[in-house]
């Protein structure tokens, strides 16, 4: 398949079985690794992965990078659900990009959902992956973060540079 032709290629939608598979997929790969870290690493036990990841469980009350912190949990949800819900509209009524758009909104809306879990049953996010450089901590996350991460890398690829070529 040529890019020109994948770009016009309308994307599998939420309820096709890609879509669906990769959200559910997301979803429970992230509340496993969640439960696994709750289960077996004490809170803020630092566990060395490599020189720059670490294991080191926390809870977030915040949003990306802990921003928000101390707001209202309910508005934290609300506004959760309702940016997962305007990413499902939007997944559903692009017209072009193809399988590629449809990982890129699919991996967003599953690790959406994961956190947004999270924040219904505890009130904050379980985040366990600590990224740093030596002794200076970059940020502590989940594989939720990671999927809300690699989606719209996927899209902006499609829309920013993918287009482009056609």
């Amino acid at each position: 398949m040529t890019d020109a032709s994948s770009a016009a290629t309308r994307p599998p939608g939420p309820l096709s079985r890609l879509g669906l598979s990769i959200v559910i997929a997301v979803v429970i790969i992230d509340q496993l690794s969640k439960a696994v870290a709750e289960a077996k690493l004490a809170y803020q036990q630092f566990i060395e992965l490599l020189p720059i990841l670490a294991l080191f469980r926390v809870h977030n009350t915040g949003i990306a990078f802990s921003f928000a912190h101390g707001f209202d949990s309910l508005l934290i949800v609300g506004g959760t659900a309702l940016i997962t819900l305007v990413v499902l509209y939007l997944w559903s009524t692009a017209s072009e990009g193809g399988r590629i758009v449809a990982i890129g909104f699919a991996l967003i809306a599953g690790g959406a959902i994961g956190n947004l879990i999270d924040r219904i049953r505890f009130g904050y996010v379980v985040d366990f992956l600590y990224l740093h450089l030596g002794a200076r901590g970059l940020f502590v996350f989940n594989l939720a973060d990671v999927a809300l991460t690699i989606g719209p890398i996927l899209l902006g690829w499609h829309y920013l540079i993918g287009s482009r070529k056609d």
